[in-house]
């Protein structure tokens, strides 16, 4: 499996057993990837809606990402699941991110074999969970949801794999996650929560009618192609609970940006018949808004994306990052725009 995909495979059986058990020094990738199909992309993702239907995971939404020049096929997949909403239920509403599932279908490689990948729930609650009385509880957490994804998937013809999937970091990495490298600065060296960044905001008792006000806009915007940013799709809407909304957007011009800020400087499993190897990283989408109940005011959230482009894809390398410098702040303008209140 031409990817790069960083080397420790780990066996499932170890991973159930100790989901959320990573030695100190040992690097963790923001996806993983857990299969590789033997059959076609079409015939994968009926077998993973068939799953779906029998599994105790919930389905909010699919999107088949528009890869440039449409040379691989790429289909996201936006869960949750019941038991790691429940094991979160008390825990601040500002972590709502974490609970997000995302599965990615993608073709890769000459002969565009399908593979699946996840954005690793373990990883992601180091980030999110890391100020929390409950840290080890929801590691424990997020494994177990991982390893629901990993039996959802297990339906698909081919081999279950573990392979951390970069970019790679260790714990104490994640849990004050600032950036990476000399990069840091371009993300203002803020963690998660000062990385949720204002749009917008109201009394607690219009939070329903925010939450009204905040989707029609998206959903009426006009998406343009992917040289402008304007426009979004709304992938999905999901209340999480009582005091969080989740919206997940998408445009052609943060899928055609995402992948190819990854593919740019690739050389592995990069080649004419396959010339976008970052369709690996598509599990970043959807970007997300927030609109959260906090004391007596509506807050309309949304992430300082150079915050989140280092997050999802730092291992584009450094020279990817300044030749895209200008595409976080065209993102973050353009949901600005359409969600404020003028």
């Amino acid at each position: 499996m031409k990817a790069r995909l960083w080397m420790a495979v780990i066996t499932i059986a170890a991973l159930i057993s100790a989901p959320f058990s990573f030695a100190a020094d040992e690097k963790i990738g923001i996806f993983e990837t857990i299969y590789a199909s033997s059959v076609s992309f079409e015939e994968t993702t009926s077998a993973v809606d068939a799953a779906l239907a029998l599994s105790g995971l919930v389905l909010h939404a699919t999107q088949d990402v528009r890869v440039p020049e449409g040379k691989h096929r790429a289909r996201v997949y936006v869960l949750t699941s019941p038991s790691y909403l429940d094991a979160a239920k008390d825990e601040s509403p500002r972590t709502v991110s974490a609970q997000i599932l995302r599965i990615a279908v993608y073709t890769q490689g000459d002969e565009q074999k399908t593979y699946i990948n996840m954005a690793n729930p373990v990883a992601h609650a180091m980030v999110f969970y890391t100020d929390s009385e409950n840290y080890n509880a929801m590691q424990v957490a997020a494994g177990k949801a991982a390893d629901e994804i990993r039996a959802l998937v297990a339906a698909v013809p081919g081999e279950a794999l573990s392979v951390q999937q970069s970019p790679m970091r260790k714990e104490k990495h994640y849990r004050k996650y600032k950036g990476d490298g000399p990069a840091r600065m371009m993300a203002g060296f803020r963690t998660y929560d000062k990385s949720q960044l204002l749009i917008d905001e109201d009394t607690a008792d219009n939070f329903d009618a925010v939450v009204e006000r905040v989707s029609a806009v998206i959903s009426e915007s006009e998406v343009s192609g992917p040289d402008t940013s304007t426009g979004w799709d709304l992938v999905t809407q999901i209340r999480v609970s009582d005091d969080a909304v989740y919206l997940g957007l998408t445009n052609p011009f943060i899928e055609d940006r995402m992948v190819r800020i990854n593919s740019r400087h690739r050389k592995d499993g990069k080649s004419d018949l396959s010339p976008y190897p970052g369709v690996d990283h598509v599990a970043a989408l959807p970007t997300d808004v927030l609109i959260l109940k906090e004391g007596d005011k509506t807050l309309v959230l949304h992430y300082g994306q150079m915050w989140r482009m280092q997050l999802y894809f730092w291992d584009s390398g450094y020279r990817a990052f300044t030749a895209n410098m200008g595409v976080p702040g065209d993102i973050a303008k353009s949901i600005e725009a359409t969600i404020e209140v003028e």
